[in-house]
C-alpha cells in the first residue's frame, strides 16, 4: 500500500529534494543523500510505506536487512569510511526507512551522532549521478 502524501512512496519531486536516487533493491530503494557532508551517505527506503520494522513480518524483515547489509558493503567497497553509522528515525514521516552514514577518523562528527541535515555540502546533479553509479556497479559485485 503507498501513502499518497509520502515521499518515498510516490518517489516524486519530494524524494528528490533531499535525495538522488540509486537502484531499487529487493525490499527498497537506494538514494544518495543529498546533503554530503559525510560522503556517501545514503538512505535505503522499504518499498512497503511501514513505520516500524515490527510492521514487517520476519522474513521481510531479515530480507531488508540484506539489503541494509549489501548497501553497507558498496559504500564501503566504494567510499572507503572507516565506520558507517545506521539511523531509523521517521518522528514525521512514518515510512521504514534507514540513514547510512560514512564516518572518516578526524573528520565531521566522528566520535559523535550524524547530523540529520546540515545543508553544509550539496553537489550538483552530475555528482550525485556519479556517485550513484559507482555505488551501482559495487552492488553488483558485493
Amino acid at each position: 500500500m503507498k501513502d499518497q502524501n509520502c515521499a518515498y512512496c510516490m518517489q516524486d519531486e519530494k524524494v528528490r529534494a533531499f535525495a538522488y536516487p540509486v537502484c531499487e533493491m529487493k525490499t527498497g530503494f537506494l538514494y544518495v543523500f543529498r546533503e554530503q557532508s559525510k560522503r556517501g551517505r545514503c538512505i535505503l527506503a522499504h518499498k512497503k510505506h511501514v513505520s516500524e520494522l515490527i510492521d514487517l513480518t520476519d522474513e521481510e524483515r531479515d530480507l531488508f536487512f540484506a539489503d541494509i547489509a549489501k548497501a553497507a558493503r558498496a559504500i564501503h567497497k566504494v567510499f572507503k569510511p572507516d565506520k558507517l553509522n545506521y539511523g531509523a528515525y521517521g518522528d514525521t514521516g512514518h515510512h521504514l526507512h534507514f540513514h547510512l552514514c560514512p564516518k572518516y577518523k578526524g573528520g565531521e562528527e566522528w566520535g559523535g551522532t550524524f547530523e540529520m541535515n546540515s545543508g553544509k555540502t550539496i553537489l550538483s546533479d552530475e555528482e550525485y549521478e556519479e556517485m550513484a553509479q559507482k555505488l551501482r556497479e559495487a552492488l553488483e559485485t558485493v
